[in-house]
């Protein structure tokens, strides 16, 4: 039998233990001197033993196999989730806020004027709300290069091209669109009978407010006017307007042309549109043009109501910046007078607002025909339908 010599000693201690760590493995080692417990003194309880101070990256490790007394590691916060219904929440209250204080600036940018006046006998508040809404023909502020874009010659002075009253009810009746003919013979006051645009000749936005409520026997509500100018650069905010043209318009006196079919018009072919009158597609005059101008007000109304202009920050604010710059209201009206209005409008191109010239008794447009005119004029101030054999268009 050969000699085998003892297993040799191992100095440290067992692996997969640190020293000091857990029981001495087989219970034949002496515990480290750090693991060691002191006897009480008489009279005294066992003190507990903590065993050994982590060190610091030991947090971040398993304890060692078989040890006791080692501080458990601290719980793992949980990850937190986003929060996309918070988030939408704070952008959503963001861009009202800015919508808001947008909104208040450009309602204190619009141009104002004391268009509205009492006086006495002016006629009582009836049902319903009424605009006065007036086209422009002053070049002010337009340069040469401007006004040859344009077409609109150079005559001086300011007169309306568009007088038009809207109405829009206080019930489910109909908004109504009513044209004046611009070369109606009516009571200008104290200027004996003119043309209703002579009235905004002589004294501006006040005195045709009082022609047009003393010819009508409507109240006017508030007021909104346009110029030239202003009206292209709406239409060029919006990006265009559709249009269906039935036949090709030559303006003879301006020499504009728009051919027909289904297309976009920028400002200036906008700006044609409503005021030819001098071409054979406009055979009666004057009586054709407030026709094709309701049309184009519902269509450009219709394109502001979108929900590719209202929804888009980059079609709204273009839109509306560049219509406080080109209107002018009263001094009691606001951006959301003009909304109201805006809305209203829109249902011409759906059929849903009555659209009607103020009944005349020849092609020329220079007399109303009195019988009707007051049925049109009592269904507008009561808020009744307006009768059918009254409508001219």
């Amino acid at each position: 039998m050969s000699y085998q010599p003892p297993p040799r000693r191992r100095s440290g201690p067992p692996p997969g233990q640190g020293r000091g760590y857990g029981p001495p493995q087989g219970g034949s080692r002496k515990p480290a001197y750090h693991q060691t417990r002191m006897l009480p003194l008489p009279g005294q309880e066992q003190p507990p033993n903590y065993g050994p101070p982590p060190r610091q990256d030991d947090y971040r490790r398993p304890p060692p196999s078989g040890g006791e007394g080692y501080p458990p590691p601290p719980p793992r916060r949980p990850r937190r989730r986003p929060r996309w219904g918070r988030r939408i929440g704070i952008t959503f209250l963001v861009l009202l806020l800015l919508l808001g204080v947008g909104f208040f600036w450009m309602d204190t940018s619009l141009n104002r004027v004391a268009a509205i006046e009492d006086y006495p006998g002016r006629p009582a508040a009836a049902a319903g709300t009424n605009w006065l809404i007036v086209g422009s023909d002053s070049r002010e502020g337009l340069t040469e290069e401007e006004k040859a874009k344009l077409t609109t010659g150079d005559a001086a002075g300011k007169r309306t091209d568009t007088i038009m009253v809207a109405h829009i009810p206080d019930n489910d009746t109909p908004p109504t669109l009513l044209s004046l003919p611009r070369d109606s013979n009516v009571e200008v006051p104290g200027h004996g009978v003119n043309k209703i645009n002579a009235a905004f000749s002589i004294g501006d936005a006040p005195l045709l407010v009082k022609t047009v409520e003393g010819a009508t026997g409507l109240r006017i509500d508030h007021y909104a006017e346009i110029s030239f100018g202003g009206f292209a650069g709406i239409v060029d905010a919006v990006g265009g307007v559709e249009m269906d043209i039935p036949e090709e318009m030559r303006d003879t006196k301006t020499g504009a042309v728009i051919p027909a079919g289904r297309q976009e018009l920028d400002g200036v072919q906008a700006l044609a549109f409503v005021r030819m009158r001098y071409s054979a597609s406009t055979p009666r005059s004057d009586l054709d043009r407030v026709v094709n101008q309701r049309k184009f007000i519902g269509a450009l109304a219709a394109e502001m109501a979108s929900p590719g202009t209202l929804l888009n920050p980059f079609s709204l604010f273009p839109m509306i910046g560049e219509a406080t710059d080109a209107l002018i209201v009263d001094e009691e009206d606001h951006l959301w007078h003009l909304a109201s209005l805006g809305f209203a409008m829109s249902g011409i191109s759906d059929g849903s607002t009555v659209t009607t010239t103020v009944p005349v008794t020849n092609p020329s447009a220079h007399d109303w025909d009195d019988g009707k005119s007051e049925q049109l004029f009592n269904a507008l101030r009561e808020d009744t339908p307006v009768p059918p054999d009254v409508i001219v268009n």
